[in-house]
Parts: structure tokens; sequence; C-alpha cells
């Protein structure tokens, strides 16, 4: 396997996602069975959860670049797994920007977020995200609204499939005061956050408003790690995104995301505040 991250910036037409990403499933139980391997059996021999391979195998979820290799290697596939992942194509609703980080995601051990502009896509209720979708410009099809809302809620699952990896989010309080949708979507949005807040491998807190200065205000960055330790950061601006390899930027965004943590309320202290905002929509 390698940390090398491929170019993703030539053109060209994708296959038909859900085809292309059933097709892979098949490939892998059929040489599962093949090997005599039920789900449960399999699982663990590539370093997965069952509801992870079952997804993979339904086609419902993007195989990460560890799986391939694991599954070619442990089912003895004479290349052919590898062979039918590079014809894999992520379903509709995830802009392409984004698809290299996305991949990173799936396997990471270590997933720090900061954000101003909203609430992370991975803590969003299903009506705080098809907000944004409705009112995104220019305007999106009803087709497109769906296919971007199923994209958001299967990454979401990240937060329940992968109960080992350490999630950390810092987010602007004024964020979450924003009423975006009116105030019973945001009053469930916030409880949602609520409900996050119980998972033990999961940090979240809240820069204050009253905090008037924090070394955040560069903008928003997402920094992981991955199972062989090594560091990506991404950062995001309107139409754009820019995964970043390069260790010594990688250094700086550490750096900042350390201060931030110590700038933003404790994680008790925004549980808190979360409870009083919840109360308050």
């Amino acid at each position: 396997m390698t940390d090398e991250v491929p170019d993703e910036s030539a053109g060209g037409s994708e296959p038909e996602a859900s085809d292309s990403l059933k097709a892979f499933g098949e490939v892998v139980k059929a040489f599962r069975k093949r090997a005599g391997l039920t789900q449960e059996r399999f699982a663990p021999m590539v370093g997965y959860s069952v509801p992870t391979v079952a997804s993979i195998e339904q086609g419902r979820r993007l195989p990460p670049v560890a799986f391939v290799d694991r599954a070619e290697e442990v089912l003895d596939a004479f290349g052919v797994i590898r062979g039918a992942a590079k014809h894999v194509a992520r379903k509709p609703g995830l802009a392409k920007w984004f698809r290299h980080w996305e991949k990173l995601e799936l396997t990471a051990t270590t997933l720090y977020t900061y954000e101003n502009r909203l609430v992370p896509g991975l803590l969003q209720t299903p009506a705080y995200a098809k907000t944004l979708f409705d009112e995104q410009i220019p305007a999106l099809g009803d087709d497109e609204i769906e296919a971007n809302l199923a994209a958001r809620v299967e990454r979401k699952k990240l937060l329940t499939d992968r109960p080992h990896t350490i999630y950390s989010f810092i987010v602007e309080e004024h964020v979450l005061r924003r009423q975006t949708g009116g105030s019973e979507i945001m009053r469930k949005q916030v409880a949602h956050i609520l409900d996050i807040c119980a998972r033990r491998n999961i940090d979240i807190q809240i820069m204050p408003m009253s905090r008037g200065h924090h070394a955040g205000l560069g903008g928003p960055m997402r920094l992981l790690e991955t199972a062989e330790n090594k560091w990506y950061a991404y950062c995001e601006g309107q139409e754009t995104g820019q995964l970043v390899p390069d260790l010594k930027v990688i250094s700086i965004l550490q750096k900042r995301y350390a201060r931030m943590r110590a700038q933003a309320l404790s994680f008790e202290e925004s549980v808190g505040l979360l409870r009083e905002m919840r109360g308050a929509t």
C-alpha cells in the first residue's frame, strides 16, 4: 500500500457510480465465498467491521485502498479485485475536489475538524443538510439534492462505523446560533450534537464569540492521521478544496489546531453551552 495520493484533476466521464460499486461488491463477494469465508470471518482478516464489509459488498460504500489491497491478498484474487477497484466510482453527491479526502477519512485513526462557516458535515442532521442544499446557488435540481443528501448521510456513518477513531471538532459559537432552516431545525441540530458528545471517542469544543482572536482565523481546516501514522490536511473554500500532504504546512496547521483547543471552551463547558442553546432555540 502506498500513501501517494493520485491525481484526479484530469477530466473525463465516470462510469455509472451505482453500477460500478455494485459490480465491485459482487466481485469481492464471489471471491470471499470461493474462499469459504463468511462476512464475520472475513471482516477481521481485512481489518474492517462486518457492517463495513457488508456495505462494500452491497455497493453502498466506496472501498478504501487498504480494503482493496487486503482483500486481494487474503482472497488470493489473481489481481481481479485490484483491477475491479480501478473502475469504481463514487455515487453522485460528493464534490470532485473532496473525493481524495473522503477516501482518506474511511481509514483515519485520528480526525480533527475546525469549522467557522457551518456545522461540519459529519455532525449535520439531514434537515440541516437539506436546508444547505435547498438554498445553494446556483440552484440544484431535486435529483441533485437527493444525491447530495444521500452522500452526506452515508458519510456520517463514519462516526458509528469507526468507534476507535479519535474525532475532535472545534466549531464557532456563531455557527450554532445562526438559525439555519429555522429555530426547530437548529434546536434538533444542537440536540443531535449533544447526543454525539456522549460517544467516548468524540470531543466537541465550541469557540466562543467572546474570544476576540484565536489561531484559526485563517479559515476552516481538517487534519487526519492514517493507520500508517501519516498526516494529511485539507482546506476548503468556495468551489475549491485542497488536499495538503506537505509536512511543513501540516505541522503549522497542527500547531494552530493545538492552540485553538486551548482557546476554545473545554468539552464540559461546550456541553453546558449546547444545553443552554437547545433550551433557548
